[in-house]
């Protein structure tokens, strides 16, 4: 995501009008066949997926340029707007998570142990998103957006995860803590409000290292709405992401996730290959052996991960910025798939990524998505570091 922020920086021409229908029959076929073909409720999930892919593109959402802009330059603001996305999320989620359903739909938090195995994907991750130029809603929708560089950082992601599915055992091992949940610990009000304080200290934090105000680096569209064609404040796509998880929630059962679909992906890949990946005790699990059986379609995260990529194809079309550069240098390809690689397994072996675990579990109240996020945190410091040695931009 590290060219996020800059997507809307260059005089635009008119609408991409072939990648936007393209784009928009497609998500409206594929949401039609999910709903006759699956359930309404995977039909509208992926619609949700797509209205994310949109919110990404035009609000330029981007957790890894964020985080760099305050690591490098002292930036707090995109740091700040997460912070305000995560108090609306989480003041809504613990309600329901504590009610037990929604509408009649039973819900879960996205609530996973504490212990190295986070510290140590988390890291990774991190690191891996300063490399990749991307986390896991970032890869998406910048390859949705014509990203060339994108798609190696994309492949190396699945792969990575794979490779992380293979290792669970090892890092179920590792002595760890049982999930602990703020919800359950200590109940619903003062759960809510230590998260609330936590939010706004974070976020007072980062208005005190900050050199100075922090400069807009958007512009004002040229010509048509700016909500179809960008760029969104950030405080938008803080409400708009908040509104993705909530209609996730809502909809499945559970808070939105993104890097498990990569896992399978790439393992029914080597399964189709003649692989014996059912074998192993991370496919044995009853619900990732059924999901493994199953068609991806059934699979929640990879619809709504399909739907991200085309609404971005559709936002950059509206924005005309749908462009795609083939011509990458080789130590930015190389840079991507290391990061890739990292940002595949660590998100795997840290039961999750900027969206599960991050985004996900710290507003279930999770303990281990505030771990993740301190490790994640230290992982982009060194990643930014490294950054110059593949000769991308600090």
């Amino acid at each position: 995501m590290s060219t996020a922020i800059n997507n809307h920086a260059l005089p635009r021409p008119s609408f991409n009008f072939g990648p936007t229908g393209i784009a928009f029959t497609l998500i409206v076929l594929s949401s039609a066949y999910l709903t006759a073909a699956v359930t309404w409720r995977q039909g509208a999930l992926f619609l949700v997926g797509a209205g994310a892919g949109m919110v990404l593109y035009h609000a330029a959402f981007g957790f890894t340029s964020s985080w760099r802009a305050l690591i490098a330059e002292r930036r707090g603001d995109g740091l700040r707007a997460q912070m305000l996305m995560l108090a609306l999320t989480c003041a809504i989620f613990l309600p329901v998570l504590a009610r037990g359903e929604i509408f009649g739909q039973p819900v879960r938090g996205a609530v996973a142990p504490v212990g190295w195995s986070v510290i140590v994907g988390a890291f990774l991750f991190g690191v891996g998103m300063q490399l990749g130029g991307g986390c896991a809603s970032g890869t998406l929708y910048t390859v949705g957006g014509g990203s060339a560089r994108m798609l190696a950082t994309l492949a190396a992601f699945i792969a990575g995860s794979v490779i992380g599915a293979r290792h669970m055992p090892f890092w179920e091992s590792v002595p760890a803590l049982q999930p602990i949940s703020l919800l359950s610990r200590l109940g619903l009000v003062k759960g809510l409000a230590a998260s609330l304080l936590l939010f706004a200290a974070i976020a007072l934090l980062s208005l005190l290292v900050e050199r100075r105000p922090a400069a807009s680096l958007r512009v004002a569209p040229e010509n048509g709405s700016p909500w179809l064609r960008g760029p969104w404040p950030l405080a938008a796509g803080a409400l708009g992401l908040t509104a993705v998880n909530v209609a996730t929630l809502s909809l499945s059962g559970r808070p939105w996730g993104i890097t498990s679909a990569f896992a399978l992906w790439g393992s029914k890949g080597l399964a189709t290959l003649g692989m014996n990946v059912a074998s192993w005790p991370y496919w044995q699990l009853p619900s990732n052996a059924a999901a493994l059986k199953a068609s991806i379609l059934t699979d929640v995260t990879s619809v709504m991960d399909f739907g991200i990529i085309l609404g971005a194809l559709m936002a950059a079309g509206l924005a005309g910025r749908f462009a795609p550069l083939w011509n990458v240098p080789l130590r930015a390809v190389l840079a991507a798939i290391f990061g890739g690689l990292m940002l595949g397994y660590g998100s795997r072996i840290a039961y999750g990524c900027n969206i599960g675990a991050y985004f996900s579990g710290i507003a279930s109240s999770s303990v281990h998505g505030w771990l993740w996020f301190a490790a994640a945190f230290a992982g982009n410091v060194l990643g930014t570091r490294m950054r110059p040695f593949f000769g991308l931009r600090v």
